[in-house]
């Protein structure tokens, strides 16, 4: 008996684009699209994690509702605690009592859910299977989406970690290594975009000077992008996976204070799923032959 085709899910972070992600997932979730595994990158991490605890409209309704809260995003978290996103609040507080994430649904559900963090040591990408949505899970999202230069680094068993994004930003090639042959792979830039040099190294190669890795990493964080796009391109005429990506560029900051910019992010994620759920289906019955 020939073995089973394992199918992913791939998702891109990208900050506040990641309410693109929160949108085409919702819709996803809404007409039973199910996968084999999932895999996020920084924000698809923190967002794409309610996949696997099947919790519809989470992550736009959390955003909608704290993001006017100083407690969730500020500088004056960045002066208090080191994170520009607050730990305490964001990831104790609000999956724990404010908006409840459900670890019994998530530990249950078969899917898999990795997520990507950056051993800053090394400079190279690490992925960690999340099986439990409990406080370590937690905090090895945290340690996805810990952006450089406004984020404490994480230290997860030893290992220092920072944003998956500076290793691996698309990790459809890692995914595929693990067996998930193949892909449905949501972006959050459009068709074309090209990544171009990072403008702060000068203070990225001052304050992490003791991580020589991070910074060359992050020096050629462009290249690496780039070039993970062009595969990414490659495997969807090769039909190995299935693209999903914003019609035009967002044009959406990291800190939103606006609600309805939210809004407009993940409904312009909504109706790119929905105009393509058709197309959707018809990949995944073709995987499954």
């Amino acid at each position: 008996m020939a073995n089973k085709t394992k199918i992913g899910l791939v998702m891109e972070g990208g900050s506040m684009r990641g309410m693109f992600t929160a949108g085409v997932t919702d819709v996803m979730m809404e007409n039973g699209i199910e996968y084999d595994g999932a895999i996020g990158v920084s924000a698809g991490a923190t967002f794409g994690c309610n996949y696997k605890s099947k919790q519809i409209g989470r992550a736009l309704r959390y955003n909608v509702k704290y993001c006017k809260d100083k407690r969730y995003c500020s500088f004056r978290n960045f002066l208090k605690e080191g994170n520009l996103f607050s730990n305490e609040f964001c990831y104790k507080k609000l999956p724990n009592e404010l908006d409840v994430f459900d670890t019994k649904t998530f530990s249950e559900n078969p899917m898999e859910f990795y997520i990507v963090a950056t051993d800053i040591e090394k400079g190279c990408e690490v992925y960690y299977k999340l099986e439990t949505g409990d406080a370590e899970d937690i905090e090895l999202i945290r340690a996805s989406a810990s952006m450089p230069l406004v984020s404490k680094i994480v230290e997860v068993d030893g290992t220092k970690l920072l944003d998956g994004g500076i290793a691996d930003s698309i990790p459809l090639r890692g995914f595929e290594k693990m067996g998930y042959s193949k892909n449905v792979v949501i972006l959050t830039q459009p068709l074309g975009f090209v990544k171009e040099k990072n403008k702060h190294m000068k203070l990225i190669k001052l304050k992490y000077r003791k991580y020589p890795n991070l910074v060359g990493a992050m020096a050629d964080r462009h290249v690496k992008y780039n070039a993970e796009t062009l595969y990414v391109s490659r495997q969807e005429a090769a039909g190995n996976a299935f693209v999903i990506r914003p019609p035009e560029a967002l044009n959406i900051s990291g800190i939103i204070r606006d609600p309805e910019e939210l809004k407009r992010v993940y409904n312009i994620g909504r109706k790119v799923m929905t105009e393509r759920l058709d197309e959707l289906k018809e990949f995944l019955e073709k995987c499954k032959l």
